[in-house]
């Protein structure tokens, strides 16, 4: 099972030397970064990636707030990125079966157009999408269902036990559609500050990438973190390549 780590994680470091970021990440063992807004400063990250061994299968942009897809599309294929995946659609638009509907037209037609450019399109989930109940199932298993058959999701399994659902049996019931996860501890709640490496928290971690029947990639992430957030990714790579010792070559360099 290869790991990645989303680059917004080490966001300010990015803002301040982005090269240095990713040479400091790949130290740490990374071979695999999700980036996010990377049409902007592509030119840099294919830079970067190149320099330290780096790709990016998947890649966060902003889809359905973006006039320009080609550019998100072209800049994806520039760096390797095979999967776009949509990171934020706000709570407010979860709340009943018409809106959740237009969001999954507008995903659809953007995934039409990522097929001219041979990319693939996804959507990444916070609380909301699961404290949300529409006929009696959270508003990410409906929206799921409306979705056409090559999307995918990444299902970030933190925000779903914020919202109070198990990320287990949400995994399951959501099944191949789920390429990617996001990887995350601490106490499950709101202070993001609290959220902790991989294994040290709350989040049962193994069950949890077991319960990813399709999984591609698994993404470390921190929305926030109180000590040197690049030792917090390293403890969760170190752990996470721990639970399968067989396949750290896949996730980390030797």
């Amino acid at each position: 099972m290869p790991y990645s780590v989303q680059l917004y994680t080490v966001r300010d470091a990015v803002e301040e030397d982005l090269p240095g970021a990713i040479k400091r990440l790949a130290e740490i063992g990374f071979t695999q970064v999700e980036p996010y807004n990377f049409a902007a400063r592509a030119v840099e990250f294919a830079s970067a990636f190149t320099e330290n061994g780096i790709t990016a299968p998947t890649g966060h942009a902003p889809l359905l707030l973006t006039e320009d897809k080609d550019e998100i599309f072209a800049a994806a294929n520039r760096l390797g990125i095979g999967t776009v995946i949509d990171p934020y659609v706000p709570a407010e638009h979860w709340q009943d079966a018409d809106s959740i509907r237009s969001i999954a037209e507008q995903l659809n037609a953007a995934a039409r157009k990522g097929a001219e450019y041979g990319i693939r399109v996804g959507y990444h989930n916070h609380q909301w999408e699961l404290e949300s109940m529409i006929d009696g199932r959270t508003a990410l298993e409906y929206f799921a269902d409306l979705l056409d058959p090559e999307l995918v999701l990444e299902v970030d399994t933190y925000w779903v036990a914020v919202g109070g659902q198990d990320p287990v049996d949400i995994l399951t019931k959501l099944g191949d559609r789920v390429v990617a996860i996001h990887i995350k501890d601490g106490p499950v709640d709101m202070d993001t500050k609290a959220q902790l490496p991989a294994g040290q928290g709350k989040i049962p971690v193994a069950e949890v990438i077991a319960a990813a029947k399709s999984l591609e990639v698994g993404v470390v992430e921190f929305d926030d973190y109180a000590g040197d957030v690049f030792d917090g990714v390293a403890q969760s790579l170190a752990f996470l390549n721990s639970l399968e010792p067989a396949s750290q070559a896949a996730g980390a360099k030797a």
